[in-house]
């Protein structure tokens, strides 16, 4: 069982929140839970910036109650049954966070070591061009119980940072939205997917998919 919510905010709420940060908006999310934000997390979030305003969407394992911050005309839950997950077809509409690991390697290819010998871990590059772009959404799709339909064409918008602050460290991740048709050819790994998102970055905003039911 899931449920999602959608909080829709306009810009006077915005300023009254004084929240512009992905891992703040996370944070801010969890008061949803206010009996139990020590536990592991267990939804998925993501933020849509409208004009004069913002929409949140929040994909949740346990029922979230509507927080004090949150007009009441402004929260929006309904409950997703599992047959919402039975159809074939879908229109899709993803925000992720396309990576790559690339090894660190000394210019002679050997592995970069740390000062206590062990190897460094591999760091994450952006994908920012439109062909690798699209070999991660196909790729991602045949892991994870769907393929990408041709009879429309697939859209991928242009990457843009979204940054972030956590315990006085900063950076960003790489925002990209795919917007197209799918077809489950694995319901339960699809199943799985939609419930634990796709993608790196969860935390901050990423992995949720939105689905249409297509006949």
């Amino acid at each position: 069982m899931a449920w999602l919510v959608r909080i829709e905010l306009g810009a006077e709420d915005i300023r009254r929140l004084r929240i512009n940060d992905s891992y703040l908006w996370h944070q801010k999310l969890w008061t949803c839970y206010p009996s139990s934000q020590d536990q592991k997390r267990d939804f998925l979030s993501r933020i849509d910036i409208l004009d004069g305003g913002i929409r949140v969407w929040m994909l949740a394992h346990r029922e979230p109650i509507r927080p004090d911050w949150c007009p009441m005309n402004a929260f929006q839950i309904r409950n997703i049954s599992e047959s919402f997950l039975s159809h074939k077809y879908y229109a899709f509409d993803l925000v992720a966070n396309p990576v790559e690991s690339v090894v660190q390697v000394e210019i002679d290819g050997t592995h970069k070591l740390t000062a206590d010998g062990k190897r460094m871990r591999s760091r994450r590059r952006p994908l920012i061009k439109d062909k690798e772009l699209r070999e991660w959404i196909y790729r991602k799709g045949n892991m994870n119980g769907f393929s990408i339909v041709d009879l429309k064409p697939l859209e991928i918008s242009p990457m843009i940072e979204s940054h972030f602050s956590k315990k006085g460290n900063h950076g960003y991740h790489g925002s990209v939205r795919f917007r197209g048709l799918l077809e489950v050819m694995d319901s339960e790994k699809f199943a799985e997917a939609y419930h634990n998102g796709i993608g790196s970055a969860k935390a901050f905003g990423f992995g949720l998919m939105l689905l249409f039911p297509i006949s």
